[in-house]
C-alpha cells in the first residue's frame, strides 16, 4: 500500500486533503461542501465525543435535543445574531413535493408554499431560548444546565474536509443562570473543560483567551476561546464558550421570580466545539508517513501483525497472541489482531503507519522461538525487541510516553513560533518568514485591527488571559497600550 502523500513541506494543504481521504477518515460527497465520514474517522469522533460528554455530565450537565428548523423570524429576534448567520444560512421555501408530469422526477408545487420560512439550524440558540421561556419560572429552576450533540448547517463558499464544511458534528451548550457572575463563572468553567480535553486527550497543546469586539460571536457580551497552532505555522480556533449576558432572554422574554419574588431575565451562556478539532488532531501531529494519532483518542491502539508461510505456522502465531490480545483488552487497551491473508505484512506496516496506530507489534517464526516480539511505536518510528513476558507493561509505558512526547513536540513548536515584535514591519516580515503567533501591542480599536487584517490577512486570535500588563504602543497607531495580543493568520 503505497503512501503516495505530497511533502507538508512542498504543499501543506494539498498533503492534509490527501492524508484525511487516504487515511480513510472522510471523503467528499455528491452533495456541495458536505463530507461522509468514513468508519474509521467516526470512531475517533466518537471518541472525543465519549470523553467530552463525561466531562459535561461531571460537571453537572445533561444532554437533550431542539429541532433542526428554526422558524426565520425566530433568528431576527436578536439583532446582532441575525447579522452575523444571516449570510450563511439555508433557508426551507416549500413543503409538499409533487410528481412531475414529464416523468422528470420532483417539482415543487407553487401553492406549497411554507407561511413562514424555516432556517436549517447554523446553531441553536433561538430554538432554545423560545424553549426556555416555558421551563424557566423561578430561581428553582435555575440554573439551567443542557448540552445537544447535533449537526449544523452554514452554508460555507469555500471548503475543507473536517476544517470547514457546509454541514457539521458538534455539540453546543446552551446554559440559563440567576446571576451575571454564575453564567461567567460557567463560560470560565467550559473553556477550562475544552483546554484539559484538547491538551490531555488531543495531545494539543492551546492558549486560553477572549475575542475582541469583531471576532465575538454574534449576540455575545465576551467570547473565550482555545487557540492551537498547526504545523504550518497558522492558527486554529478549537473551541469557544460565550457569556451572552442578557441578550437572548430579552429578546425572548426569559425571565424567573427570585427569592424576592421580583422578575429578572435570566443570565445565558452558549458554547461549543465541533468536528473541526479533528482537523486540528491532524494537523498538530502528522507526517509525511501518515497519521499521528494520541493514544487516547486512537481507534486501534495495538496492532498485531504476524509474519508466517503457511496456515500452520499463523495457527502456532494465533495461539500465542490470543492470550496477548484478551490480557490487553482486559486492561481497557484497543488491539487488532490483523490476521488477513489478503495482504502481505509489509502492506499491513504501511497502511497501519498511515492510519496513526500508536504501537505496531511483529511476530514471526523466530520471534516465537525466542518468546519475543518486534515492537514499533508510531511518533518516532523507531523499533525494539521485547520479551513476551514484558510485551504488556512495555505496551502500557508506550502508550503514556507516546502520548506525552507528541504534547511535548507540539508544544515546543508552539512556543517556538511566539514571536514578539515592537513594530510593524518587523510583524509584516515575521509573518512572511515565520509565521506562528505573533505577540504585539494594539491600541483596542477596530480600525487598526481592521487595517492589519486587510493588509496582512492576520487576526488577532485572542486576548490571552494570562498576559500580564505590559505598557507599550500600538504598531500601528502609536497609541498606547497595556498589554499584549495575540496575532495570526488562521483557518
Amino acid at each position: 500500500m503505497g503512501k503516495n502523500l505530497t511533502k507538508r513541506s512542498e504543499d501543506y494543504s494539498k498533503w492534509y486533503n490527501e492524508l484525511v481521504v487516504k487515511a480513510d477518515m472522510a471523503e467528499n460527497s455528491g452533495v456541495r461542501g458536505c463530507m461522509v465520514i468514513k468508519p474509521y474517522g467516526f470512531a475517533i469522533w466518537e471518541k472525543m465525543q465519549a470523553q467530552l460528554d463525561k466531562m459535561f455530565k461531571e460537571t453537572g450537565h445533561e444532554n437533550a435535543y431542539f429541532p433542526l428548523f428554526i422558524p426565520k423570524s425566530y433568528l431576527s429576534k436578536e439583532a446582532s445574531h441575525v447579522e452575523g448567520f444571516a449570510k450563511e444560512c439555508a433557508v426551507v421555501t416549500h413543503y409538499r413535493l409533487k410528481n412531475a408530469e414529464d416523468g422528470s422526477g420532483i417539482i415543487v408545487d407553487e401553492d406549497a408554499k411554507l407561511e413562514e420560512e424555516l432556517i436549517v439550524r447554523p446553531t441553536s440558540e433561538t430554538i432554545i431560548w423560545d424553549t426556555y421561556r416555558k421551563w424557566i419560572q423561578s430561581y428553582r429552576d435555575l440554573p439551567l444546565l443542557i448540552n445537544q450533540w447535533a449537526n449544523v448547517v452554514r452554508w460555507e463558499m469555500r471548503t475543507r474536509l473536517f476544517l470547514r464544511t457546509a454541514e457539521f458534528l458538534w455539540q453546543e451548550g446552551h446554559t440559563a443562570h440567576a446571576t451575571k457572575q454564575e453564567a461567567i463563572e460557567e463560560a470560565e468553567t467550559i473553556l477550562n473543560i475544552y483546554a484539559t480535553f484538547a491538551e490531555e486527550h488531543m495531545a494539543v497543546p492551546v492558549i486560553q483567551g477572549t475575542k475582541t469586539e469583531s471576532e465575538r460571536f454574534a449576540g455575545a457580551v465576551e467570547t473565550y476561546c482555545i487557540e492551537a497552532l498547526m504545523q504550518d505555522g497558522k492558527a486554529l480556533q478549537a473551541g469557544t464558550s460565550h457569556f451572552l449576558g442578557q441578550n437572548f432572554a430579552k429578546a425572548f422574554d426569559v425571565k424567573f421570580a427570585n427569592k424576592e419574588g421580583v422578575q429578572e431575565h435570566v443570565w445565558a451562556t452558549s458554547w461549543g466545539v465541533s468536528t473541526r478539532l479533528m482537523g486540528a488532531l491532524v494537523m498538530t501531529h502528522s507526517d509525511d508517513n501518515g497519521l499521528v494519532l494520541p493514544p487516547t483518542l486512537a481507534p486501534i491502539q495495538v496492532v498485531i501483525v504476524p509474519i508466517y508461510k503457511g496456515i500452520e505456522q499463523l495457527d502456532e502465531i494465533a495461539e500465542t497472541v490470543d492470550p496477548l490480545v484478551k490480557e490487553l483488552r482486559a486492561k481497557g487497551i484497543s488491539v487488532k489482531f490483523d490476521k488477513r491473508d489478503t495482504h502481505k505484512p509489509g502492506f499491513k506496516f504501511n497502511e497501519y503507519e498511515l492510519k496513526g496506530v500508536p504501537i505496531r507489534l511483529a511476530i514471526g517464526q523466530r520471534d516465537l522461538q525466542n518468546g519475543t516480539y518486534e515492537v514499533a511505536r508510531r511518533d518516532t518510528l523507531s523499533k525494539e525487541t521485547v520479551a513476551a513476558s514484558e510485551v504488556v507493561d512495555r505496551i502500557e509505558f508506550l502508550l503514556q510516553d507516546i502520548q506525552k512526547n507528541i504534547f511535548e513536540k507540539a508544544r515546543t513548536y508552539r512556543d517556538e513560533h511566539i514571536t514578539r515584535v515592537d513594530s510593524y514591519e518587523e510583524f509584516k516580515k515575521v509573518l512572511k518568514n515565520k509565521g506562528g503567533f505573533i505577540s504585539a501591542h494594539w491600541d483596542g480599536t477596530t480600525e487598526t485591527e481592521d487595517r492589519i487584517k486587510e493588509e496582512t490577512k492576520a487576526t488577532i486570535r485572542c486576548i490571552p488571559i494570562d498576559a500580564e500588563e505590559e505598557e507599550g504602543e500600538c504598531i500601528i497607531s502609536g497609541k498606547p497600550s497595556s498589554r499584549r495580543v495575540l496575532f495570526a493568520k488562521a483557518y
